[in-house]
């Protein structure tokens, strides 16, 4: 089934920017994400294309070479750096030209580089969810990752127990023969012995010659404090082992943000809608707000605050990725208007209403004030 265009995923356009790239981002993960729509399977796949999308249209570079190859920029069908499958990103154009020319060339990477290469296990990627606070202050996190690893039996090599891999007869162990064609002379990956350079008389019965055998991997993961959604974790060599000893490849965990019930995140600011009685708005007082870091924060409310008010508690957002810094918290005030009156309630409020000609409402006087100038013009 054809993938959806990441773009259309996210609803925007493709000269799209960053912010509102990202605006329509949070919408759609609030909207589907897991916690909101238990059991439901279907929100549960489109909560994870969504990220997917994210993931690359957040990244400048993951972002061009999508606008220019699509999704082959990272299912490895060719045209581009693999991305988030197989997330190797440093590669760059040299490889592209390499996989497209090196066989035609004959060139290799480093001398023997090429024949070291072969085999390499492959990247395995790994979704880790985490909470705003886990986010905050960044915790030790055990994961068990489906892999392939070492087989034990022949300690890799692939070979059965008392026997050795032999010089392969094809390429006489170079890992590349070469052919004459016309006037040119082109140089290929052995088929013999897929350029390890070896084959394998007598497999190790229990990887079947391999040198690997599937087995789940439990590792600690150390999550720093400030980490977004989207921030990718590399672990060296921790990916499927590789063939017949070759390097193994590596591990990269993607990290998600669960939305906060409190807070909404911005970068290292948070930001908190909090109501307040009609009364404390009208008189003013001292109020208290939940931290991010489990504390909490105070508030003097000034007599006479309006709905919308906005306040700034320097230091109090989200820690800040390698750094000792912390953004800032800003709350915004909702004045609640009283319901479920009781009689003696209503009969005050009404009494106030009778005394209230004395400017405690100038903007909605002035309000008033000007629709009666317009009806008279």
């Amino acid at each position: 089934m054809a993938k959806q265009d990441f773009y259309d995923l996210l609803g925007v356009a493709r000269g799209a920017g960053a912010d509102e790239i990202k605006k329509a981002y949070r919408k759609l993960a609030m909207q589907y994400h897991p916690d909101r729509n238990p059991g439901d399977h279907a929100a549960e796949h489109k909560f994870k294309e969504i990220n997917e999308a994210y993931d690359v249209l957040k990244d400048e570079q993951k972002r061009a070479a999508y606008d220019r190859f699509g999704h082959a920029a990272f299912d490895g069908s060719g045209g581009g750096p693999r991305g988030p499958g197989g997330a190797d990103f440093s590669g760059g154009f040299a490889d592209i030209f390499e996989e497209m020319f090196g066989d035609f060339m004959g060139g290799r990477r480093g001398g023997g580089g090429q024949r070291a290469q072969a085999g390499r296990g492959a990247d395995v990627r790994f979704n880790l969810e985490i909470t705003l606070e886990e986010a905050f202050l960044g915790k030790q996190a055990t994961v068990k990752v489906p892999s392939s690893v070492a087989c034990e039996v022949c300690d890799g090599s692939g070979a059965e127990p008392g026997s050795q891999p032999v010089t392969c007869p094809t390429c006489g162990g170079a890992g590349r023969v070469r052919a004459s064609q016309g006037f040119f002379t082109v140089e290929r990956t052995c088929p013999g012995c897929g350029g390890q350079g070896r084959v394998i008389k007598n497999p190790c019965r229990n990887c079947s010659g391999s040198g690997r055998v599937r087995k789940d991997k439990t590792l600690k993961v150390d999550i720093p404090p400030g980490v977004d959604d989207g921030t990718r974790i590399r672990l060296s060599n921790e990916g499927e082992s590789g063939m017949r000893g070759a390097p193994p490849g590596d591990l990269y965990i993607f990290l998600s943000v669960r939305p906060h019930a409190l807070f909404q995140r911005d970068g290292a600011d948070l930001f908190c809608k909090a109501p307040i009685p009609m009364a404390t708005a009208a008189l003013g007082g001292p109020i208290e707000i939940p931290a991010i870091d489990g504390g909490r924060a105070k508030i003097t409310v000034p007599a006479g605050t309006q709905s919308g008010a906005r306040f700034r508690l320097r230091g109090k957002g989200m820690s800040v990725l390698r750094s000792a810094g912390r953004g800032d918290m800003y709350v915004e005030l909702q004045v609640e208007t009283p319901v479920n009156l009781t009689k003696r309630q209503r009969e005050l409020l009404e009494e106030f209403e009778r005394e209230g000609g004395g400017g405690t409402s100038p903007e909605s006087q002035g309000f008033f004030a000007k629709v009666k100038e317009f009806f008279k013009e």
